[in-house]
């Protein structure tokens, strides 16, 4: 079976993002969540970048 990025808009706090990445690998979302904060605080900025586009990017479930 042929694993597909999403994002998940039903499990989403802002846009589902950290929410897909969580399904894609199995984990919880709340330790991608966490992981994306301190990404971001210590990432100067780049992480919400990449959050942005892989937003607007990528697939969607509803």
């Amino acid at each position: 079976m042929k694993r597909q990025f999403l994002v998940n808009k039903t499990e989403a706090k802002i846009m589902g993002v950290c929410a897909g990445i969580a399904n894609y690998f199995n984990i919880d979302a709340t330790l991608v969540r966490i992981g994306f904060v301190a990404a971001a605080l210590f990432g100067f900025g780049t992480p919400v970048i990449l959050y942005l586009l892989i937003a607007f990017i990528a697939p969607s479930t509803y």
